[in-house]
């Protein structure tokens, strides 16, 4: 744990005095908390440049400025505005979060026209993301028009960023500045511009989402098939069966859900089925409101799709057209683009409490890694030779199977079950022998910490602080499967709250579908709100 910044404590502390003598006129002489913001912002960011690479060094310090940032919260000025904006010149995400937690606390005009004036003439990107961050995040009544403006910026992280307070603005123009953004050159402007067209329900989106079913980008697909679901129309149901007609993998439930919405119909997968059926009805359809669609499915049963073989319940038996699901620890997915991570940290060599839950499953022992290898490998049996896959083993470092995703091709499917079976829990309780006597290099306690963000992160392929590639959201995976039995303990950041807001950042552009998978004694809450954040599913298999 970080210990509190002396110079820290000591800003804290006069802000504090500053509100006593406030109340009473006895007190010493107010002092002014931005004049004294500025002053040790500059000895704080003199800690920050001298612990270079040290990234515990930079990490304190960038706590350090992120809480003092934050200890300007309810001051209503427009000195605030100035006097925080350099602290982004760093750019370090924790320090914007604050920066933008503070700006979107305005309650009065003064400071909230001051960020208007700084948009308007701000050069530097992360400047201008943290204000219309802040726009959206308060829906700061404003004129639209200075936020359009910035939809011509040379940075498409402020275009988009744009887009988004547009969206939240309540300006009733919104949507008609909104949909240039859909023609931007850049997919995540165009998907994001989408997006905030459905969540407006304006029809100004239809012909782009229509046109965007084919994008080679698949998250531009995924924001496209949704937003028709949203913004329903006739025209959208034909562009909608020819996509179902040729797209694989973890889209097609979405397709199938936006054509139930138009048709009040269940037919799964089975693009034929829907072909027939609309092609019998299509002249002179009109379009049935909400509520009679939802009339219509509650009549239809369960929905159909999937079964448990991962077959089409409802399909011809066509090959070309079936969806053969992969399924992992009772969680079904059709994504052809998957990465299992497993944790080996040293608690996985614990025996299982509840050993009833898994007295049937034939595992070699009863210990949590035994029983989550064994699963594992019994799903890369399954694996359809149309999947590619990666896995990745995690306790205090991450390490892959592969470099990047492979064809699940039998070859490759008897490497992975091999390299799964030999994984082993690093540091556990049988190395308690070599601890005792000081060995603990030797029991491998060290490296058998819990190192759950590190896991995440390469899970979602963000690359590491000083990396030399770039970060980027164009990622080939679409799912991830992610097993633990721990509480994070090591790591960039230990928190879970801190945990599951970078996994949320990291995730907006990147739309994987995140499931997790928890056994033993673990943060429940944790686990779950990781996979209700990310779109997945959470089990629990038992302690």
């Amino acid at each position: 744990m970080l210990t509190a910044h002396p110079l820290r404590t000591l800003f804290v502390v006069l802000v504090a005095l500053c509100a006593f003598s406030g109340a009473h006129a006895f007190a010493a002489p107010q002092s002014d908390p931005v004049a004294d913001f500025k002053k040790y912002f500059k000895e704080y960011s003199r800690e920050y440049q001298k612990a270079g690479k040290d990234d515990k060094e930079r990490r304190a310090a960038v706590v350090t400025i992120r809480e003092t940032v934050l200890s300007l919260k309810g001051i209503e000025s427009a000195e605030v505005v100035d006097a925080i904006l350099p602290t982004l010149k760093l750019e370090e995400p924790d320090i914007q979060s604050g920066v933008v937690t503070v700006l979107s606390s305005f309650k009065s005009e003064p400071p909230i026209a001051r960020l208007v004036e700084v948009m308007a003439t701000e050069k530097h990107e992360p400047t201008l993301v943290a204000c219309l961050q802040a726009f959206q995040a308060a829906k700061y009544k404003t004129s639209g028009a200075a936020l359009a403006k910035l939809l011509a910026s040379k940075s498409w992280e402020v275009r988009r960023a744009s887009v988004q307070a547009l969206a939240a603005s309540g300006e009733a123009d919104a949507p008609k500045w909104i949909v240039t953004a859909c023609k931007d050159e850049e997919p995540a402007v165009r998907f994001t511009a989408m997006d905030a067209l459905a969540a407006l329900k304006s029809k100004l989106v239809l012909p782009f989402a229509i046109n965007a079913l084919s994008d080679p980008i698949w998250q531009v697909r995924a924001s496209a098939i949704r937003a028709l679901s949203m913004v329903r129309a006739v025209e959208a149901i034909d562009p909608l069966i020819r996509r179902l007609e040729v797209e694989k993998g973890r889209l097609t439930p979405d397709i199938v859900e936006a054509l139930s919405r138009h048709l009040g119909r269940e037919f799964g997968n089975d693009a034929k089925a829907w072909r027939a059926y609309w092609d019998n009805l299509k002249d002179g359809y009109i379009l049935m409101s909400e509520e009679q669609v939802r009339e219509l499915r509650k009549g239809l049963g369960p929905r159909t799709g999937a079964d448990a073989d991962g077959r089409n319940k409802s399909g011809s038996g066509d090959d070309d057209h079936e969806t053969k699901a992969v399924s992992y620890h009772d969680i079904t997915t059709p994504s052809i683009s998957i990465i299992f991570v497993i944790d080996v940290s040293g608690s996985m060599e614990n025996m299982v409490v509840e050993k009833d839950r898994f007295v049937d499953g034939n595992y070699p022992s009863m210990m949590r890694i035994d029983i989550c290898k064994t699963e594992l490998a019994r799903t890369i049996d399954r694996l359809e030779p149309n999947v590619r896959f990666n896995i990745l083993s995690f306790a205090t470092a991450v390490k892959p199977w592969k470099k990047d995703l492979v064809d699940a091709s039998p070859a490759n499917k008897l490497a992975a079950r091999d390299w799964v079976l030999r994984l082993e829990a690093i540091g556990g309780n049988s190395k308690d022998d070599l601890a005792r006597v000081g060995l603990t290099g030797a029991a491998g306690l060290d490296g058998g910490q819990t190192n759950t963000f590190g896991a995440l992160m390469a899970a979602l392929g963000v690359p590491e602080r000083g990396a030399l590639v770039d970060a980027t959201y164009a990622v080939k995976v679409d799912t991830v499967f992610f097993l633990s039995d721990g509480r994070p303990s090591t790591g960039e950041y230990v928190d879970t709250d801190d945990i599951l807001r970078e996994v949320l950042r990291a995730n907006e552009l990147r739309k994987i579908v995140l499931h997790t998978i928890a056994i033993g004694e673990f943060q429940k809450d944790f686990m779950k709100a990781l996979a209700e954040q990310n779109g997945g599913i959470f089990v629990d298999l038992g302690r």
